[in-house]
């Protein structure tokens, strides 16, 4: 089946949306936590409850590697893949980049902001959050690599348990060696290991193996869908002691205490991937069943989220502006979270959306009109109707 033949994929919607959801929360939760009293036991407890949501990063990843798989699988015009991606993720990598750049230089009063920021901004991702697309543009670089290795390998269980230890030796090393070498005449690419796409190896080869056996990957996490659930639910329970005893047993400042580089979170994000997973394809074959009004929300949410992530920064920043200005108590920041967190969603998503509806602004979403004229797949057409677009081949 080529390319622009193969099926939309539901599931994924529900996938991303989720994903793209927990996002959001991790970061609306930061935000609060910034205002609340450093003594606070309110800090304290959204603190210890941090790592609990933070698999939402390992999350992308899979479905980075599933959906590169399942869309360039088979393609042999490399050339034509990467001028295609590179410019549908660099672009609004580079607008909102220099947006927010721009934002902060102004906000501060200080020009001076860019020129001491803007270059490490625009090479590194290493602010507002760009650092998910740098790594997407490594992988990119590595695709027709990994896929060859898959057309070439034979045993992909093999193929994958090796990338599980590698995965294994590479976090913990990352946190319990790393800390104490000198790295200061490293490369950055080796030193910056949040940035590194090798740091997230085996999420993306788990999305590569899911996608290459579909079926036989679906079936088993339908199998095991109340395993994994209980499991997930389990060991998310496990991250808030574990928290704890990051800080108190290994000294850890928070920053490491909550990183998603811990051998304990390799566990449950990949417990948690397949659960979603499980999920998500269970939703999906039932969605004849849904609300018309739910399934268009699902589906425009799946569209959107790439655009959610690209503005999250800009709305978590009037969101962190308001609680300034609110001074609000310990007490009320905590009954005002739930509240600010469905502002954040539905402000990230109304910007998201707003933008795939006007189409000469649709790139900054990351949905270029080729997408559309290439892909079967379902866009938001202007009158916010679900419009399901024809490859140019059927034209």
């Amino acid at each position: 089946m080529s390319p622009a033949n193969r099926p939309y994929l539901h599931a994924l919607d529900l996938m991303r949306v989720f994903f793209i959801c927990g996002v959001l929360l991790n970061h609306t939760t930061t935000a609060f936590i910034q205002q609340l009293s450093s003594a606070s036991a309110a800090r304290t407890a959204l603190l210890g409850t941090h790592l609990t949501i933070h698999f939402t990063r390992m999350g992308f990843m899979f479905l980075t590697g599933y959906v590169l798989t399942y869309r360039y699988r088979g393609t042999r015009r490399w050339g034509h893949f990467f001028a295609r991606r590179f410019t549908a993720t660099g672009l609004p990598y580079l607008a909102w980049n220099t947006l927010y750049l721009a934002l902060a230089a102004l906000g501060g009063g200080e020009l001076a902001y860019l020129s001491r920021n803007a270059a490490a901004a625009l090479l590194h991702g290493n602010q507002f959050y760009m650092y998910y697309l740098v790594i997407t543009f490594q992988f990119y670089l590595a695709l027709p690599l990994v896929l060859r290795l898959f057309e070439r390998v034979s045993h992909h269980g093999w193929l994958l348990g090796v990338s599980f230890l590698l995965q294994l030796a590479v976090v913990f090393w990352i946190k319990y060696v790393m800390p104490g070498v000198d790295r200061s005449q490293w490369l950055w690419w080796c030193r910056a290991y949040g940035i590194n796409c090798l740091s997230y190896q085996f999420y993306l080869l788990l999305g590569t193996y899911a996608s290459f056996h579909r079926a036989a990957f679906t079936a088993w996490c339908q199998r095991h869908l109340a395993a994994l659930t209980a499991w997930a639910v389990g060991l998310g329970i496990l991250t808030v002691p574990y928290y704890f005893l990051n800080k108190s047993l290994l000294g850890l400042d928070h920053t490491h205490a909550v990183s998603p580089h811990q051998p304990f979170m390799l566990v449950y994000d990949t417990v948690v991937i397949l659960a979603v997973l499980g999920w998500a394809e269970r939703g999906a074959a039932g969605r004849g069943s849904w609300p018309r009004w739910l399934s268009r929300l699902i589906h425009l949410g799946g569209l959107a989220s790439f655009g959610v992530y690209l503005d999250q920064t800009l709305v978590l920043a009037v969101l962190r502006g308001a609680l300034t200005a609110a001074a609000l108590p310990d007490w009320a920041l905590v009954a005002a979270l739930p509240l600010g967190y469905a502002a954040v969603v539905a402000a990230s998503f109304a910007l998201a959306w707003a933008l795939l509806r006007l189409r000469p602004l649709a790139w900054l979403g990351g949905r270029p009109a080729w997408q559309a004229a290439d892909y079967p797949e379902q866009v938001v057409g202007a009158s916010d109707r679900i419009v399901t677009v024809k490859p140019q081949s059927e034209r």
